[in-house]
């Protein structure tokens, strides 16, 4: 994509403001193509981009009066993005083809997600969702993930194989994904934060 200077942009923010309906598409064609594969990396279903696409740019257009041309019309349009999409996978908890959407992306995106879980602002979560675990599997879990023992070292202090730590951290793990697929108030923001901070 190639990008317009400052002052360009300005103008175009400008122009959108005051209803200039050729600055809405110069925006439109400047910004389709990455917000698509942004969403496309959340919402895994093209056809559903394409909805949030006509979606978002149309909330531009209804909303451009209160567009401040000072500021990065990138940023307004990625905070419509992310709202959209927010309410999207929300729905899930009560349509059963969205929370298999959400399912399919926690699991295919986990790792990432769980550097954003272990973080120290989401340990609050990271606990509430551990404390479901049977007691063993907690201890094994913090041991391993948080206090960044390795299998042998914590297989000496439980008293258990190694094989029997692998066994914990893979339930656990899988344990922490369905939660997290089936409890869209939690997961949507590590996911949509997780996406949208790489933009």
């Amino acid at each position: 994509m190639q990008h317009l200077n400052q002052p360009d942009e300005q103008t175009l923010s400008q122009s959108l403001h005051d209803g200039d309906y050729l600055a809405f598409e110069a925006i439109y064609d400047l910004y389709k193509k990455p917000l698509s594969a942004r969403l496309l990396k959340l919402l895994k279903s093209p056809e559903q981009v394409a909805e949030t696409i006509q979606e978002l740019f149309l909330k531009l257009w209804e909303n451009r009066s209160n567009i401040n041309p000072e500021k990065p019309i990138k940023g307004y349009l990625y905070r419509i993005a992310e709202n959209l999409v927010y309410d999207f996978f929300r729905k899930a908890a009560t349509d059963s083809r969205l929370k298999t959407t959400l399912l399919r992306y926690t699991d295919s995106a986990y790792n990432n997600i769980e550097k954003v879980l272990y973080e120290q602002e989401s340990r609050e979560l990271l606990y509430r969702i551990i404390d479901q675990l049977p007691p063993q599997r907690k201890r094994v879990f913090i041991l391993c993930k948080l206090e960044e023992k390795s299998y042998r070292e914590i297989s000496e202090t439980l008293g258990i194989s190694t094989a029997a730590v692998n066994d914990h951290i893979t339930k656990a793990n899988a344990f922490l994904k369905k939660y997290l697929a089936a409890h869209p108030n939690l997961a949507i923001p590590l996911i949509v934060g997780f996406i949208l901070q790489s933009i």
